[in-house]
């Protein structure tokens, strides 16, 4: 790969993730204040993510895959989600408001297969290149969150009142814009030429299922499912939480949780050596219980650490988990079903676990309330702490790693 298709391919990812990093971490607050938003309707807007990730593999797999360059579709996705963008910019109701990000989620989504696609695409070797590219994504996304607090300072207390956080929109809107009209530069991508019928199992990755007879691995499908209800109330109620507890530059320092994830990616080839799969996984769902207890009892002042302790766990309740269960996944699956897996994986995850996490945090905000109306934080984030414990509690006892070997072939 030359020098000059190796910069445009990380402005690429570095726009890919500004863009989503730039509007998506303060959406909570963004609802409840500009658009007063209830919890079940933050919940619904939250959960396009969702749909846009149950939508996604029909776009790239139907579409992308077969009839149109990749750099294109990728293109007139973003110029279309650049309008999109503008669109939630000037919403001031609810309703539209959602009908705008159902649709610019489901043209997003799709985004995130086809940056890959392009990448992978100009490489000859993927597993000694691909992490240089995708590292400037996460480096756009901390760029986002940090803009918005210490260059366009939208999230002070000032500021949020005066409704200046919609314009975290148009910033992500130009930044659609730029990528959308980058996109055409960027290496030919050319579909994939083939005679084969298009099943929809093989989209969604139903041929995988057969791996459910290994009771191991059908347990770590069941706890993927259901760590995701955690997960989804950090999305959902973290900004808010962190802007109502007087955190100051509270989307600055939630950036704190990328560099975490960056940093914790680097070890995991390491624990999974030294540990193997199960230990790796169960730090991983240990470390979202005792975020959500550090966020339960901390505050914005003198307990303020404690905060910040729970944002930097990001990346061992992340990486730990999420990143180990690809792993995981791609070494029980093998060279047949190993597409249908992840694709069956984050379909689980992404889709209908994130679907109903987001629901019960959404009903849980609405209602665990204090005597004067305010949100019960202390109850929003020990309720996700519990289900976390649960979770880890019965993966320790019901997962029987047989061989530590076998998932660490595929981590170093």
């Amino acid at each position: 790969m030359n020098r000059t298709i190796r910069i445009k391919l990380s402005i690429m990812m570095f726009l890919e993730f500004f863009i989503w990093g730039a509007w998506f971490v303060t959406l909570g607050t963004f609802l409840g204040n500009n658009l007063k938003a209830s919890g079940s309707e933050t919940a619904a807007i939250f959960s396009t993510q969702s749909w846009g990730a149950i939508v996604a593999p029909f776009i790239v797999g139907l579409i992308a895959d077969r009839y149109f360059n990749a750099e294109k579709i990728l293109g007139i996705l973003h110029l279309v989600g650049a309008f999109l963008m503008y669109q939630m910019y000037q919403s001031v109701e609810v309703g539209m408001f959602y009908t705008y990000v159902l649709s610019y989620m489901i043209l997003y989504m799709p985004t995130l297969a086809l940056v890959n696609s392009v990448a992978f695409n100009q490489m000859k070797d993927p597993e000694k290149e691909f992490a240089n590219i995708r590292v400037w994504g996460t480096i756009g996304w901390i760029l986002a969150g940090l803009s918005i607090s210490f260059i366009f300072h939208w999230d002070t207390a000032e500021a949020i009142s005066e409704g200046f956080l919609k314009n975290t929109f148009l910033l992500a809107g130009i930044a659609a814009l730029i990528l959308g009209l980058f996109s055409f530069s960027l290496p030919k991508t050319p579909p994939k030429v083939s005679d084969e019928k298009i099943k929809i199992g093989d989209i969604i990755g139903l041929d995988a299922l057969k791996l459910l007879k290994d009771k191991n691995f059908a347990i770590f499908f069941i706890s993927s499912i259901l760590i995701c209800i955690p997960l989804a109330f950090y999305y959902q109620n973290a900004h808010p939480f962190l802007t109502e507890s007087g955190v100051e530059n509270p989307t600055g320092k939630m950036a704190i949780g990328q560099i975490s994830e960056a940093l914790f990616l680097l070890l995991i080839p390491v624990f999974f050596t030294r540990f193997g799969f199960k230990k790796t996984i169960l730090i991983g769902m240990l470390a979202w219980a005792i975020r959500y207890v550090l966020f339960a009892y901390g505050n914005g002042g003198e307990l303020s650490f404690m905060l910040i302790i729970g944002i930097a766990l990001h990346g061992i309740c992340y990486d730990f988990f999420f990143v180990s269960g690809q792993i995981y996944t791609n070494s029980k699956a093998g060279e047949k079903y190993k597409s249908a897996a992840q694709g069956l994986i984050t379909l689980a995850t992404y889709g209908v676990g994130m679907l109903i996490g987001f629901a019960v945090a959404g009903w849980i905000t609405d209602n665990y309330k204090t005597l004067e109306g305010t949100i019960n934080w202390e109850m929003v984030w020990i309720i996700p702490a519990g289900i976390a414990f649960a979770v880890f509690v019965l993966f320790a006892l019901l997962f029987n790693e047989k061989n530590k070997g076998e998932a660490t072939t595929s981590a170093v």
